[in-house]
């Protein structure tokens, strides 16, 4: 016999907070029935795609939810609203036999996703790329520049490949027979039907602009996401094992919008988009744990595109070590060390500084005697200790901006 889904209806009055920006308190989100809901930020640094008032069918509360995260907004009803409370236990529920619903919600967190993404890439390298397989060439040209061979010679080939009669065909074959040699860790073709693969570090898994048929989920290893737009390379996350990576281009049949490299050597179960499309239509366990993983991207989006707006580069570095403390849901009270999944390189490409830049600020950075590095990875000594001189820079981040206005 199926399990029943029972959602409350809730009233809220005009002019009722309904949920607060920072609140840890976030176990429903909610589905407008009637009237109408302003959304706020502390920090509202790029428009939203369809605004900041919505309406009956909207629903708002849900990145927090899914994600398990403090809420990224603030909910206000603008007249008196009539609310559908979905708990996040409900949401398996919901679209274990509404296939459909479970698409819509995947494609629509997708395509948010996409736009974040460009978003904190404009607004970090001060440019943008039209994203295709002509711009395998850039992403090639690029890594080749930074002598990073592995995932220069995995987007050449691919150009070559996918662009045959491409403006920069001769070129890719003259800087890919230039650099082959350098490169040790090139995953190139593997056999339909391998559901297992092993990537060396620094493999490129694949590159943003190319044709995307396969997702992936991590067994071992972590897996770096990064994008790069002329001379400029963002990193959006650090994956880790279970996480699920690759199904945005599945999904909108678009190219892929971001490189994944294998930032360790890692284990990975690959799903081709035939099997992919099944499971979205059968397995509402695989399709809600995934809501959750997307969710927690586009709330640690959100907080990148707030780093932005911080003048100071150690206040972003300092800032961003936060945001993924938050993350990791670590306890501020402690006094504990805790060690973060990658290195000052990975953190200088986070806040979108350049390699001069940042090599400046980690001279600075690294003389707070809570920080070390420890096996390449960043350290913090004293969690509590460390949340408070965040703090500090936080207060000092909104002194200087009332200042400046």
């Amino acid at each position: 016999m199926e399990e029943q889904v029972r959602l409350a209806n809730v009233k809220f009055m005009k002019n009722a907070y309904i949920i607060v920006e920072g609140d840890k308190s976030s176990e429903r989100f909610f589905i407008i029935r009637e009237g109408r809901v302003y959304l706020s930020r502390n920090v509202q640094v790029v428009a939203e795609e369809r605004g900041n008032v919505l309406g009956p069918g909207d629903f708002f509360g849900v990145v927090s939810t899914m994600s398990g995260l403090p809420h990224i907004e603030t909910a206000k009803a603008i007249t008196d609203v009539g609310l559908i409370s979905v708990e996040k236990e409900q949401f398996g529920l919901l679209i274990q036999n509404n296939a459909p619903v479970a698409k819509k919600v995947l494609l629509q967190f997708s395509k948010r996703m996409r736009f974040l993404n460009e978003s904190l890439t404009r607004l970090t390298l001060k440019k943008t790329a039209n994203i295709n397989t002509e711009h395998l060439f850039s992403v090639a040209e690029y890594y080749s520049k930074q002598k990073q061979f592995n995932q220069a010679v995995y987007a050449y080939n691919r150009y070559i490949k996918h662009c045959p009669n491409g403006v920069n065909i001769r070129a890719a074959h003259e800087h890919l027979r230039r650099i082959t040699s350098y490169a040790k860790a090139v995953k190139m073709d593997f056999k339909p039907d391998e559901q297992v693969r092993i990537y060396p570090k620094e493999a490129m898994i694949f590159s943003e602009g190319e044709p995307g048929e396969e997702v992936f989920i991590i067994k071992s290893g972590l897996v770096k996401i990064a994008k790069v737009v002329g001379d400029g390379e963002v990193v959006l996350a650090i994956l880790k094992t279970g996480d699920i990576f690759g199904e945005m281009a599945v999904l909108d049949s678009t190219p892929r919008g971001a490189c994944a490299i294998a930032f360790e050597e890692c284990q990975l179960t690959v799903i081709n988009k035939e099997n992919f499309q099944q499971m979205i239509y059968t397995q509402s366990q695989l399709i809600a744990r995934l809501t959750g993983m997307l969710a927690e991207r586009i709330w640690l989006a959100y907080k990148q595109l707030a780093n932005t707006r911080i003048f100071d580069p150690i206040g972003r570095m300092y800032d961003m070590l936060y945001i993924h403390l938050e993350k990791k849901r670590v306890d501020f009270d402690t006094r504990r060390t805790f060690i973060f999944d990658f290195g000052v390189n990975e953190l200088i490409g986070m806040v979108g500084l350049s390699p001069a830049e940042g090599n400046a600020a980690v001279q600075k950075f690294l003389q707070n005697r809570y920080i070390s590095i420890i096996h390449n990875k960043i350290s913090i000594q004293n969690v509590f200790e460390f949340s408070r001189q965040v703090m500090y820079y936080r207060k000092m981040q909104e002194g200087n901006t009332h200042r400046r206005r």
